[in-house]
């Protein structure tokens, strides 16, 4: 009985650590792991120790729960103070460092962002950048991301250099989704249903059961992805 006892109390302190948490996050914001700062990193892997430790504590689950709720509203102002104080900005999330610039690769700027030349190097690797000849700028942002900046002569042309005016290409919105018409999406968009149906008709779709996704582009065709891909390959 003492068993069954501490396992439904374990099952409720692991449901209230998943719903504090969950509305601590909602509140605190959300960011992906790439745009976290050092601070926030530190700060989430705090919350996350303490969650879990609210999920196992029977006797005084009350002790993690208000440690999670400081964390979460200290992390909040810190936030807040930092959207408007740009010297509380600088201490807390750091300032970008200028890691190469003109052909010249800062060796002490690398000291002070913890890289050494391999890393550096890798960084531009990933970045797609295998010659440094054609960098004009790297710089290391203050959540770890390094930017760069090519030389005019390498980077890609834009239709501006070529005095293009291209059209303007539109957000595409799914019209059908898992064999079923999204109502709201098509009319926002300005359509009615019996749109979508002619259209799908004209690509050999009698039904929307048979489209595994649909989107429009904004003009008069729909992108249309079936629900067999046999098909797709006959159409092809």
């Amino acid at each position: 009985m003492e068993i069954l006892t501490q396992i439904g109390l374990t099952l409720l302190t692991s449901l209230l650590s998943i719903a504090a948490l969950f509305l601590l996050a909602k509140l605190m914001g959300t960011k992906q792991v790439s745009q976290m700062t050092m601070f926030d990193y530190v700060v989430g892997i705090t919350i996350g120790s303490i969650a879990a430790e609210l999920a196992t504590e029977l006797e005084q689950p009350a002790k993690p729960l208000t440690a999670l709720i400081v964390y979460a509203f200290t992390a909040l102002g810190i936030s807040l103070l930092t959207n408007k104080s740009i010297k509380a900005r600088t201490l807390v999330t750091g300032k970008p460092l200028v890691l190469l610039e003109n052909g010249v690769i800062y060796r002490e700027n690398l000291l002070k962002a913890r890289l050494d030349l391999n890393e550096f190097l890798t960084y531009c690797r990933i970045g797609g950048w295998f010659d440094l000849n054609q960098l004009q700028t790297a710089v290391l942002e203050h959540n770890g991301v390094v930017s760069f900046l090519p030389k005019e002569t390498d980077r890609p042309a834009t239709p501006t250099d070529l005095d293009l005016n291209p059209k303007q290409s539109l957000v595409q919105t799914p019209f059908v989704i898992d064999g079923k018409l999204l109502s709201d999406n098509i009319r926002q968009a300005g359509k009615e249903e019996a749109w979508v149906h002619r259209s799908l008709l004209r690509q050999g779709y009698r039904d929307e059961k048979e489209v595994f996704l649909a989107v429009w582009d904004g003009g008069e065709r729909l992108s249309v992805f079936p629900m067999d891909p046999k098909k797709a390959k006959k159409e092809g």
